[in-house]
């Protein structure tokens, strides 16, 4: 299918974007500019990401206004203020104060999508402690890994959380000193109740002077090899979260946000509670889980202008069908945002046709700590692109050898790849959300960087109007009979197919043409996996993207491995396939 670009429609156009000329904002952007925007600690106290959050909305008329709006399971709603929100927080950074927690030291949260979960957030934050998220769908192990590797000094969870998760490696993290369980309940030996040392706290902290290059987030990463990557974020990058959350998200006041990203992912935390929180937007907490019904609900009851969610979900929406959606007045949605992996260009359609707006692509990474690329609500949506960088954001494509490394001149400058031309994505460091390392692997660090650039080991090209489009992770391409395939375009190809929701696409190893293409789809509700089906399918494939690219086979799998992010875990697919050690699995789950 050749895709044409989508006009903006729907309410869009009632709300003036914040970003209304692209090329005239990025000429006129400073991240100075941007910094002088928000209001820094009192008395010359430097920058927290916490306070630009909360407080500094507390104590204007903004404290009434509200901040977290918590549905629970049942869909019962609570609303916090602002001003409620920030008492709240500060009474954590008190309890981490009176446990003896020093600045610095790290604080993991294993929690659901609560208003604790928000207060622990900003509390640690408050505190100058480092909060680093964990996903409640980890098992021990990778908890334990992850603890070990950020030497945890303090975790909160549920008791449910602790009892299956945190109990059973707890003899191994010798440097945990206390576990805070929020939820209520029976008291559980070794433990605190988080409830009752926040009813003691004092609702009043005094931040302590946080300079703005003070180590704030910790986010761990899978690791390929089994090793997870702790990347490290300051209170700086707090200007990108307020910067990106205005301009890619094109938040305004009076906005009603819902990000559906868990909180354990960095999208949970840089657009579930920061980005949203500094723009000071009403946020939508929804602690279940995926339901279509339940979901069309939230967007019309809440009556949500702004919505961040993943691929995955609005494919499994796609596949509930246009008629989920019938009966629901989405008229209040302005802007559709979503992230994770690429975005499928179908995607956009269905998302135009039937929420009333189209989906935008944006890209970014747990290193990158915001959105670097993005389609803007000013500009038309070219379905399967990635969009523009943002302003103050300078990215290109860099030319790649045969061994996969990027292309240096006799100077040691990396070398542009021309338009249209596959190369790595890269962008050029200085941005305020940059990550500052991997925690305690200088050496890891280091390689990430080359030739001036930061390089993302993501494969993409940029059309001659400088639109970025991806292909796919490095270590994913598939070189086959001297050919170099993007397992996205093929997935793409195969998605367009009626009966296809969903698709992963590897390369298995031939002794002639050095790999084969094959892929994984999931099939649409009602449709029956069959030797006519998948021959119609390979059929199809070749039709649209040539016998060179298409796949060789094709496998039927309704549940194709996902992590967190909604991404199918491609190298999970490909290690089943050989047999292979399946390395860092922690993050896999296959629900949005």
């Amino acid at each position: 299918m050749a895709w044409e670009t989508i006009h903006k429609t729907g309410q869009g156009a009632a709300v003036p974007p914040n970003l209304v000329d692209y090329d005239s904002e990025r000429a006129g952007f400073s991240w100075e500019a941007a910094r002088g925007q928000l209001t820094g600690l009192p008395a010359g106290g430097g920058l927290n990401i916490a306070y630009e959050a909360v407080d500094r909305h507390a104590e204007g008329p903004m404290g009434e206004r509200v901040a977290l709006r918590c549905l629970d399971r049942a869909g019962s709603r609570t609303d916090v203020t602002y001003g409620e929100l920030a008492a709240r927080s500060s009474r954590f950074a008190g309890v981490l104060e009176g446990l003896g927690v020093r600045p610095g030291e790290r604080v993991f949260a294993l929690m659901p999508r609560t208003a604790d979960l928000f207060a622990v957030a900003l509390g640690t934050l408050k505190h100058r402690a480092v909060l680093s998220p964990l996903f409640a769908a980890f098992g021990p192990a990778p908890i334990r890994q992850r603890l070990q590797l950020g030497t945890g000094r303090v975790i909160v969870t549920t008791p449910g959380l602790y009892r299956r998760k945190v109990a059973p490696v707890r003899d191994d993290l010798p440097e945990l000193r206390h576990v805070l369980l929020a939820g209520g309940g029976e008291p559980v030996p070794g433990t605190l109740d988080l409830g009752s040392l926040l009813e003691d706290a004092d609702p009043a902290y005094e931040i302590g002077p946080t300079d703005p290059e003070d180590m704030a987030l910790l986010h761990f990463t899978s690791g390929t090899t089994g090793t997870p990557k702790g990347a490290v974020h300051v209170h700086e990058a707090v200007v990108s979260h307020a910067v990106t959350g205005r301009l890619a998200l094109d938040l305004h006041d009076g906005d009603v946000f819902w990000c559906t990203a868990d909180p354990g992912w960095v999208t949970g935390t840089s657009y579930g509670i920061v980005s949203p929180l500094v723009n000071g937007v009403t946020c939508i907490v929804d602690e279940g889980e995926f339901d279509a019904e339940r979901w069309y609900e939230t967007l019309e009851r809440e009556a949500v202008t702004v919505w961040y969610t993943a691929p995955t979900a609005l494919r499994m929406l796609m596949q509930a069908g246009s008629g989920a959606a019938e009966g629901h007045d989405l008229s209040a949605l302005r802007f559709v945002a979503s992230v994770g992996e690429p975005l499928n260009p179908e995607v956009v359609v269905w998302s135009r046709d039937v929420l009333g707006v189209p989906a935008h692509d944006n890209w970014w990474q747990t290193e990158t700590g915001g959105i670097m690329v993005a389609n803007y609500a000013s500009m038309d949506v070219r379905p399967g692109s990635m969009g523009k960088p943002l302003p103050g954001i300078g990215a290109t494509v860099l030319r790649r050898d045969d061994h996969g490394k990027v292309v240096l001149d006799g100077e040691g400058a990396a070398v542009p790849a021309a338009a249209g031309e596959e190369g790595e994505l890269a962008l050029r460091p200085g941005w305020p959300s940059m990550f500052r390392g991997y925690l305690g692997e200088e050496e890891r660090y280091r390689s990430c960087f080359a030739g001036g650039w930061y390089l993302s080991g993501d494969l993409a090209r940029r059309d001659e109007d400088g639109y970025f489009w991806f292909i796919g992770r490095a270590d994913d391409v598939i070189k086959s009979a001297g050919h170099l395939i993007g397992p996205f375009e093929v997935e793409s190809c195969l998605m367009e197919h009626p009966a296809v929701v969903e698709a992963g696409v590897i390369g298995l190893p031939d002794p002639v043409a050095g790999e084969l293409v094959h892929a994984y789809v999931t099939l649409a509700a009602g449709v029956e996996a069959s030797d006519e089906l998948r021959l119609e399918l390979v059929g199809f494939a070749r039709k649209r993207l040539g016998a060179a690219v298409a796949p060789r086979d094709i496998a039927f799998d309704q549940h194709l491995p996902h992590t967190r992010s909604g991404k199918v875990m491609r190298r999970l697919l490909k290690a089943r396939a050989l047999g292979l050690p399946e390395g860092d699995v922690s993050t896999l789950e296959s629900v949005p």
